[in-house]
C-alpha cells in the first residue's frame, strides 16, 4: 500500500514562509550588530550555539530524537565545513557593508545551485536557465562594480564565497534528503558548524560582552523560529511556490538598514539586485515548467 502524500495548504505555507524570511532577517541583523566586535568565526559559533538548544527541544517535543543517529556522516561533515564558510563569509561582509547589499549578493545562490547541479548531480539545464544564471552573475558584477567604486573588496568577495558555499551545501541537502531525516539535517548542521567554527575562532576568542546577551537571544530565537517556520512552509506547500518568497527578505533588510543603521543601497546596488531577483524568479518558474511538463491531450478528432 503506497503512502499518501502529505496534506497541502498553500495559504498556510505562504504565511509560514513569510514568517521564516522575517525571522532570518532579524537573525542576520543581530549578527551584523555584533560583527564588528567578534571574529566572523566566533559569530558563526554564537549563531549555532544559541539556536541549537531551541532546535533540540523542538525535535524532542515532536518525538523525532530517534531519527538523529541514522545519518550519512561524510556528507554531514562536508555540509558542516561549508556552513562555516557560508556564515563566516556572510558575517565578514556584514561588518563592512549594508545588510541589503550583502543580501543582494547572496540572492544569486539559487542560480548557483542550478548551475552546480549539472556537474555534481548530473541534472540537465537548458539554454533558458543558463541564460538566467548568466544574467544573475551579471547582476552580482553590477553590485560589486569591480572596475569602479563598488564593493568588490575583500568583504564583497567574502559574501560571494559565502553564497558559493551555500549553493554547494544546498546540493548536499538534496543528496542527504533522500536518506536522512529533516531533523538530522538541521541538528547536525548546527552541531558541526559550532565545532568547526569554534575551533577556528578559539585562537582569537573574545570574551562575551554583557550588553550583547540580548542580541544573542535574538539570534538564537530568530534562527530557531525561522528554521521551524521554513520546515512547515515546505511541508505544506510546493517548493516552486514557496521558495521564491525568500526574495521578500530584501524588503525587511532595507527597512532594517534604514531604521537601525541609517543607510540605503545606492543606485547600482538597486539595479544589480533587480537583475538577480528577476533572474532567480524566472529560474524558479522555469524549473517548475520543466518539472511539470504540460500533458498532451489525446486527439479526439474523428478519423476520416
Amino acid at each position: 500500500m503506497s503512502r499518501s502524500a502529505p496534506p497541502t495548504d498553500a495559504r498556510a505555507a505562504v504565511l509560514w514562509m513569510l514568517l521564516a524570511v522575517l525571522a532570518f532577517a532579524g537573525m542576520d541583523a543581530g549578527m551584523k550588530w555584533i560583527a564588528e566586535d567578534y571574529s566572523a568565526f566566533q559569530v558563526a559559533t554564537f549563531r549555532s550555539l544559541t539556536t541549537l538548544p531551541l532546535i533540540a527541544a523542538w525535535i524532542v517535543l515532536r518525538g523525532r530524537a530517534g531519527t538523529l543517529w541514522r545519518v550519512h556522516w561524510p556528507l554531514h561533515l562536508l555540509r558542516g565545513v561549508l556552513g562555516v564558510g557560508m556564515i563566516a563569509g556572510f558575517v565578514y561582509g556584514l561588518a563592512r557593508m549594508p545588510l541589503s547589499t550583502a543580501y543582494a549578493i547572496v540572492f544569486v545562490s539559487p542560480l548557483l545551485v542550478t548551475a552546480l547541479a549539472v556537474p555534481l548531480l548530473g541534472e540537465r539545464v537548458g539554454p533558458r536557465r543558463w541564460t538566467a544564471i548568466g544574467l544573475g552573475i551579471v547582476g552580482v558584477l553590477v553590485v560589486l562594480r569591480p572596475t569602479g567604486e563598488g564593493v568588490a573588496t575583500l568583504a564583497g568577495l567574502a559574501v560571494v564565497l559565502g553564497a558559493l558555499c551555500y549553493a554547494v551545501a544546498s546540493i548536499t541537502v538534496r543528496m542527504l534528503a533522500q536518506r536522512d531525516s529533516p531533523e538530522s539535517l538541521v541538528f547536525w548542521f548546527l552541531v558541526l558548524m559550532a565545532i568547526f567554527a569554534g575551533a577556528l575562532a578559539w585562537r582569537d576568542w573574545r570574551p562575551l560582552q554583557p550588553e550583547h546577551l540580548g542580541v544573542l537571544a535574538l539570534i538564537g530565537s530568530a534562527g530557531a523560529l525561522g528554521q521551524v517556520a521554513m520546515t512547515h512552509a515546505f511541508r505544506l506547500g510546493e517548493a516552486s511556490q514557496v521558495a521564491p518568497l525568500e526574495y521578500t527578505a530584501l524588503v525587511w533588510v532595507i527597512v532594517l538598514d534604514l531604521t537601525v543603521w541609517g543607510v540605503l543601497p545606492d543606485a547600482p546596488t538597486w539595479l544589480g539586485a533587480a537583475i538577480i531577483v528577476a533572474s532567480g524568479l524566472y529560474m524558479f518558474r522555469r524549473e517548475r515548467v520543466v518539472a511539470d511538463p504540460p500533458v498532451r491531450q489525446p486527439d479526439t478528432t474523428p478519423p476520416p
